[in-house]
């Protein structure tokens, strides 16, 4: 039997998704669009910082969890680290139904080489 590599499973998650660049994110932002922006990280990556005004679900509670926390047909962006987790997430919620969904290439570390905003 032909196993899958983690590799394997992130790319064939990102061939199904949508990824939105931090610069992207930060024009959404800028221009105040209504979007809610996902945080997947696990507690000691949040509690350094995040995204303003983001929500905090960690990546292994979004099957159990998200439906109590965002509706279906909310505008969704989400991120993690450096874009793995939230692409693995996006494709998670996408076979729950999320249709507006995208991983956030790079993740928090890109928004903060960037000099973008962040919340403590």
């Amino acid at each position: 039997m032909s196993y899958k590599t983690g590799e394997d499973l992130l790319e064939e998650a990102r061939a199904r998704i949508t990824e939105i660049t931090p610069a992207e994110v930060a024009g959404l932002r800028d221009r105040g669009e209504r979007i809610v922006y996902l945080d997947v990280r696990e507690p000691n990556e949040w509690n350094l910082g995040r995204i303003p005004g983001a929500v905090f679900l960690p990546r292994g509670q979004i099957e159990s969890k998200i439906e109590e926390l965002t509706p279906r047909e909310s505008r969704v962006i989400i991120y993690c680290a450096r874009g793995n987790r939230s692409a693995l997430a996006a494709d998670t919620m996408q076979q729950m139904g999320y249709e507006n969904v995208a991983s956030m290439s790079g993740g928090f570390q890109q928004w903060i080489m960037e000099g973008r905003e962040v919340e403590e």
